[in-house]
């Protein structure tokens, strides 16, 4: 089993900038990397960034390539979501997962476990 606890969401004006957690715990060897969605008021959950545990590749979404980054400290379990210039289509639940099975990052059918999530709001 596979633990995972975001936190770091908040309420910030357009443009502004937030950086999200996700502390992983368990069985994180299992795992082959960790991945950020997205899931807006009325809309699916939606691919955001992900990055492999070892190799460290990284892939995003178009639609937030050159404003989020996305990290990892091995020592810790922790992988980071940096947001800057962040605009109101950004506001959604944002889910960490943990990619259990190789393939397409985009597939959320490979991320066998998933934290609770944490609310990113941008204002106008």
């Amino acid at each position: 089993q596979v633990q995972l606890i975001e936190s770091g969401g908040g309420l910030v004006q357009a443009g502004g900038s937030l950086r999200l957690s996700c502390a992983a715990s368990g069985r994180t060897f299992s795992t082959y990397a960790m991945g950020w969605f997205r899931q807006a008021p009325g809309k699916e959950r939606e691919f955001v960034a992900n990055k492999n545990w070892r190799g460290g590749n990284t892939y995003y979404a178009d639609s937030v390539k050159g404003r989020f980054t996305i990290s990892r400290d091995m020592a810790k379990n922790t992988v980071y979501l940096q947001m800057n210039s962040l605009k109101p289509d950004d506001t959604a639940i944002y889910y960490c997962a943990a990619e259990t099975f190789p393939g397409p990052p985009v597939d959320q059918r490979l991320y066998g476990y998933w934290g609770q999530g944490t609310q990113v709001t941008v204002s106008s």
